[in-house]
């Protein structure tokens, strides 16, 4: 399990610097593209909100009922739910654009600049305190059980899999021609 959130991790990493490259080129007054912005959140929304940040928040639970004494805080269900409202308002902003409605630039270049920063200090936060803390904490049973819990919410990554998926097919083949 840990391997595959270390993996979306990654591929997480891949879209916010994506998006990190158009705010900056919108910062600019550079033309971007508003399609493959709304993809990136597109995706985020189905994949990291509806089964990655689900599978972190059902093995933290796990860890929080097997380790009562740690007394985990809140602060990663509380993350994912300020991480899902925070892409729910981007995406709104991005849907006005694509439908022609006047909106100030400025502003979606804040949002878009403080969405990635929020992802990145999650995952930040994740690597360097949560997962280690999984990582020593269950035992190899725990993992097993917790594998078993947790097929129920795997789904396949629509983007960065290899089965023939065609959803977000224009920013897989952006993804593909930028790492040429």
């Amino acid at each position: 399990m840990l391997a595959r959130l270390h993996s979306d991790h990654k591929h997480i990493a891949i879209l916010l610097k994506l998006l990190n490259n158009k705010q900056e080129r919108l910062e600019k007054g550079e033309v971007v593209n508003f399609n493959l912005i709304r993809d990136v959140v597109e995706y985020m929304q189905s994949y990291a909100e509806h089964s990655h940040h689900p599978l972190e928040d059902l093995i933290n639970d796990f860890y929080s009922q097997a380790y009562p004494a740690e007394m985990l805080d809140r602060k990663l269900a509380q993350e994912h739910e300020t991480l899902s409202e925070n892409s729910s308002q981007l995406m709104a902003t991005l849907n006005l654009i694509l439908s022609d409605v006047p909106v100030q630039i400025e502003q979606l270049n804040q949002t878009i600049k403080d969405y990635v920063s929020m992802q990145k200090a999650h995952m930040l936060y994740e690597e360097e305190v949560i997962f280690p803390m999984w990582q020593q904490g269950f035992s190899e049973q725990d993992w097993q059980v917790l594998n078993a819990k947790c097929q129920e919410r795997l789904i396949s990554d629509p983007l960065f899999s290899d089965d023939d998926n065609l959803v977000f097919e224009e920013l897989r083949e952006y993804i593909a021609k930028a790492e040429e």
